[in-house]
């Protein structure tokens, strides 16, 4: 089945449309691994820029530990949600722009993190602008959540779904993981970060890449509402997108009315020589 969509050259600004459903649906952040990149870090006085910040679910897990943080965010609609969400951290100063046409003051901060948005910077140069924003020593901290289906029937279901109606890069796409108590990649998983070696060119040094496992459990309704705010869906017309959801949530209903789930943040550090 072909479905109708949208221009994607905006993809990454489509979240806009539904910045309060996308902050009331989207998984937070392990306080774990907020702590895992402030312990690697060790700011001292230097502060923060975060690319893509959005309506801030990593950005507030920051400025509450103390952390001063630049935001960089695109989207004029996120950025106003994030001023509210924020308002009480007056360390937090956002600044709307892609990262890759913000002006930056040279190499100054000491921790460049980013929250399930590093891929909307462009791949030819976003380590050039990350080496470039952070001072000797700084740390960059890269993390997105990817969420697994457990049951292996509704896994094939939806995977079924997805190609009848062509997307890709949704929870289906993904195989069902277990419940492992590692938080380390397993042995032979592949890197999705050994292409991106090259293009460090040599400036990053200590790498680390780091998993959190998180269970998690959506109702039927909640799961609808997590996928209306996913870029897949976004771009689809509003038939499509209605038709998709529908399946999907009879699909739910005939297994129990909703959905278990692995949510499972991997994170790479990396440190600017």
């Amino acid at each position: 089945m072909t479905t109708e969509q949208r221009d994607d050259s905006a993809r990454n600004t489509v979240f806009g449309e539904v910045a309060e459903l996308y902050d009331a649906v989207r998984a937070e952040y392990p306080a774990a691994l907020v702590d895992t990149v402030l312990d690697y870090a060790d700011l001292g006085d230097r502060g923060a820029v975060e690319i893509g910040a959005g309506t801030g679910k990593a950005t507030v897990a920051f400025a509450e530990r103390g952390v001063p943080i630049v935001c960089v965010e695109p989207d004029p609609r996120m950025a106003a949600l994030l001023r509210r969400k924020t308002a009480a951290h007056p360390g937090v100063r956002i600044e709307q722009a892609g990262f890759e046409s913000w002006v930056r003051a040279g190499r100054t901060f000491g921790l460049l993190f980013a929250a399930t948005s590093w891929h909307w910077v462009p791949e030819e140069v976003r380590w050039d602008l990350a080496y470039e924003a952070l001072a000797p020593g700084g740390t960059a901290a890269l993390f997105w959540n990817h969420h697994g289906v457990m049951d292996p029937e509704v896994h094939a279901g939806l995977a079924e779904i997805d190609a009848r109606y062509q997307l890709t890069f949704t929870p289906h796409t993904m195989a069902g993981w277990n419940m492992s108590d590692t938080i380390e990649p397993p042995e032979g998983d592949e890197s999705v970060w050994t292409s991106q070696l090259p293009l460090m060119r040599g400036r990053f040094t200590d790498l680390r890449e780091i998993r959190f496992k998180t269970p998690a459990h959506y109702p039927t309704k909640r799961y609808i509402d997590y996928l209306t705010s996913i870029s897949a869906y976004r771009i689809m017309s509003d038939e499509a997108r209605a038709a998709v959801q529908a399946e999907v949530a009879a699909l739910l209903d005939a297994h129990g009315g909703g959905i278990d789930m692995i949510t499972r943040s991997d994170m790479v550090l990396a440190r600017a020589v």
